[in-house]
């Protein structure tokens, strides 16, 4: 193999492709990157065996061919190479990097030993904007479980409905709900899945001009594919049973109370300062006209902070993890929040006010007080 190429090109995917390397296996060619050449162009992949990326760079092809390198060498010398352009050839095990100023010898594995990302690229069943990932998709996958003990809860239920999908995540304590809209024509599948989080959280750190993603299922190996303009993101669905998340979520209030998103998440950040020695708990005190934020721990102190709001029922309090409460307005987008609740130890509801499309629930704390 024996290949020229911009070095800016290849430095924009290689922080993706990082994604996908392991940090400790048991396995040599995990730890490395197949560079290849194929369809006239440079091909990059990585996997840990859990997802796997492949990505395009342009390339004047010289010499046709594929080898493994060690990828964290090989990305930090890259990004450290002051030249523009680079050649970059095989010789015997090894890859020669050469610029007009540096010249770097990579021992080498063959590259058929690294392992197959997929056999096939499956039925595509929807084509999503990239718009519309960030922001229907983030706010839901922030919601799932980080411990892979129950593997169900680590990833995010999508479930065909009439004119999109319903996106789904919960962690057992607060649970993200999303309809997200779509033309029927681009949908071809009825059925549900399940998607690891991590997935989709790799999906909306993809950076390619086309602005279309192209979602495929490969039923024969149980495999999702994402295609965005020259990469392709691989994650392998969650073979479990969602749990009954619609028993959960409450049909009626006894109050409503609408609030900005942005002065709730500064009072909140505020009052968790003083939580963190108190079990992280922040209480919400309802009001006709405000919400008291507020949070105490014996050896620190407390505070408290107000928040303009317009009450529709009952005043009432309720307590949440201050945690819950910052991921929640940080992955919003909406300016207005209507929260509805109907007691301290029943969840509450968040809701975009004009949004009927998204709920997020979080369960309470009890206090004792």
């Amino acid at each position: 193999m024996k290949v020229e190429i911009i070095v800016n090109n290849l430095i924009g995917k290689l922080s993706f492709l990082n994604h996908a390397i392991s940090s400790k296996s048991q396995l040599p060619i995990l730890l490395n990157l197949l560079i290849e050449t194929k369809k006239g162009k440079l091909k990059l992949s990585s996997t840990d065996l859990e997802i796997g990326i492949e990505t395009y760079i342009p390339a004047t092809i010289l010499e046709e061919g594929g080898i493994t390198i060690p990828a964290r060498n090989f990305i930090e010398l890259i990004t450290s190479i002051s030249d523009t352009t680079i050649t970059m050839q095989t010789s015997q095990n090894n890859l020669e990097i050469i610029s007009k100023k540096t010249r770097s010898v990579f021992q080498t594995i063959p590259y058929e030993d690294f392992p197959k990302l997929y056999d096939e690229r499956g039925e595509l069943i929807a084509v999503i904007e990239e718009k519309d990932l960030r922001r229907d998709f983030s706010t839901v996958v922030f919601s799932a479980s980080q411990d892979s003990a129950r593997p169900a809860l680590s990833g995010v239920l999508v479930k065909r409905e009439t004119g999109g999908f319903l996106l789904v995540a919960t962690d057992g304590f607060r649970l993200s709900l999303q309809h997200y809209k779509l033309s029927d024509t681009k949908i071809s599948t009825e059925k549900s899945f399940i998607v690891p989080a991590r997935v989709f959280k790799e999906l909306l750190s993809i950076k390619e001009e086309k602005k279309e993603i192209e979602i495929y299922i490969v039923e024969g190996s149980n495999q999702i594919l994402f295609q965005q303009g020259e990469t392709l993101l691989i994650g392998r669905l969650i073979e479990a049973e969602f749990p009954n998340f619609e028993k959960i979520i409450p049909s009626d209030f006894s109050l409503s109370i609408t609030f900005d998103r942005e002065e709730m998440y500064k009072a909140v950040k505020i009052c968790s300062i003083f939580a963190k020695d108190s079990a992280n708990v922040i209480k919400l005190h309802l009001q006709r006209d405000h919400i008291t934020v507020s949070s105490h721990t014996p050896s620190v102190g407390e505070n408290k902070v107000d928040v303009e709001a317009v009450l529709t029922g009952e005043e009432n309090e309720i307590a949440f993890n201050a945690k819950y409460l910052l991921d929640l307005f940080s992955n919003l987008q909406g300016d207005e929040l209507v929260f509805e609740m109907t007691g301290p130890l029943n969840p509450g509801v968040f809701k975009i006010k004009g949004d009927t499309s998204f709920l997020h629930l979080i369960m309470p704390i009890r206090t004792g007080q």
